[in-house]
């Protein structure tokens, strides 16, 4: 069994525990979570995998249970211990019984506050997580009692980080209201010139704000966006999804965007894209 982001969309909601952070730390961490696995496991004791599209931050993997297998594009790694993983890849999960994980989805990991890190150099596999985050913390949170005392813990870890650097967050501020901003108004092609000139910096400042802080350019940060959010859209509601809607020219060139995203192997294998991709063309004539 294999549950395909964007198609499964249950599975992925009511599988998984989540807390969605607020506040100032939403800057950097989308929402902490923590398999649910049980029941399903009991109804596939061979297992099944869950497999994920390339999306922008770091995630870092926790493990709370026995060894699984992460692949990360054609890599199969296995995961014994604790991992840092750059989302910015085609990953796919293989769980088992036994298999427990608690992981924090990030925007930017506060850890460059702290050390200096290029996480551009970060990519195609998973790290091990010590260096980025404490052995003694990683260990508070494995013997916490329960996912709501793990979420505590770590926001208040967190938050410590940032009473300590608070004056350090422009670079985190400037590239995080880039991304909410073009992505709420669908505007995915912005002059790196204005944008820079709405916060007062140069062209080059932005660009190293987003290597430091993202580990990419920002025209590659807001491409992911972009066609994310079209996939959504066309999955979840294909009725009302054009793809005049982010800013392509056409039918192909966004057909093009998706192909890239979704690789070769991934087209082939993923048929309800396959058919929603058919339904366009012929909708638009092509």
């Amino acid at each position: 069994m294999r549950h395909i982001e964007f198609i499964h969309t249950d599975h992925f909601e009511h599988h998984y525990h989540r807390h969605f952070v607020t506040g100032r730390l939403s800057l950097f961490i989308d929402f902490f979570w923590q398999t649910n696995f049980e029941t399903l496991l009991d109804a596939n004791p061979k297992g099944f995998s869950d497999l994920l599209f390339p999306n922008l931050g770091y995630t870092y993997l926790i493990n709370l249970g026995t060894p699984y297998i992460m692949q990360v594009e054609k890599n199969k790694i296995p995961m014994k211990s604790d991992g840092f993983l750059p989302r910015f890849n085609h990953i796919e999960a293989f769980h088992k019984p036994g298999n427990c994980l608690f992981g924090i989805k990030f925007k930017v990991s506060p850890v460059i506050f702290e050390k200096k890190i290029n996480f551009s150099e970060y990519s195609g596999t998973v790290y091990p997580l010590s260096y980025l985050l404490q052995q003694p913390v990683i260990n508070e949170v494995k013997q916490a009692a329960s996912f709501d005392k793990r979420v505590k813990l770590l926001i208040k870890h967190y938050d410590n980080i940032l009473d300590t650097y608070e004056g350090s967050l422009q670079p985190v501020n400037i590239v995080t209201s880039v991304l909410d901003n073009c992505e709420q108004q669908n505007d995915f092609n912005p002059s790196l010139e204005k944008l820079a000139n709405r916060y007062q910096i140069t062209a080059r400042t932005l660009q190293r704000y987003f290597a430091a802080t993202t580990g990419m350019s920002s025209k590659k940060a807001l491409q992911v966006l972009r066609i994310r959010k079209a996939i959504h859209h066309m999955i979840s509601d294909p009725k009302t999804f054009h793809f005049s809607r982010y800013s392509y020219y056409d039918a192909s060139h966004f057909y093009k965007h998706l192909k890239q995203f979704l690789n070769k192997d991934s087209l082939q294998q993923l048929n309800p894209y396959l058919q929603l991709l058919q339904t366009i063309r012929k909708k638009e004539g092509r």
